[in-house]
């Protein structure tokens, strides 16, 4: 049974679909092979970044970019956030808000599952 991409939201989708093309097109690569092989890649594809909470590592001409996801029951893959790195260190507002959209998509969703 293979994985399910899914998105926060519609914005969320939307905002990635709009990020450079050298970006979009490891993120279209990296997304197909994990909807065969599951959510963690490895490095340097993917990270956990603690608590559930994992990031999709892309890197082309145009720097580099990150998209937060997490897992749901179901095998689902639920992307929360995605911005393009400028420093070393993830800033702790980017994380903060993946760590936040993780959370109120698992609350509104794990009734459901």
């Amino acid at each position: 049974m293979n994985w399910t991409i899914t998105y926060y939201s519609d914005s969320v989708q939307e905002e990635i679909l709009a990020i450079p093309a050298g970006f979009l097109g490891r993120y279209l690569r990296y997304t197909d092979r994990m909807e065969v092989y599951g959510p963690d890649l490895g490095m340097p594809h993917t990270r956990a970044m603690g608590d559930g909470l994992f990031e999709l590592r892309l890197k082309a001409a145009e720097g580099i970019a990150r998209v937060f996801y997490c897992t749901m029951v179901g095998r689902k893959i639920v992307m929360l956030h995605q911005f393009t790195k400028k420093s070393d260190k993830t800033p702790p507002r980017e994380l903060e808000t993946a760590q936040r959209r993780m959370k109120e998509y698992k609350n509104a969703h794990s009734q459901r599952t």
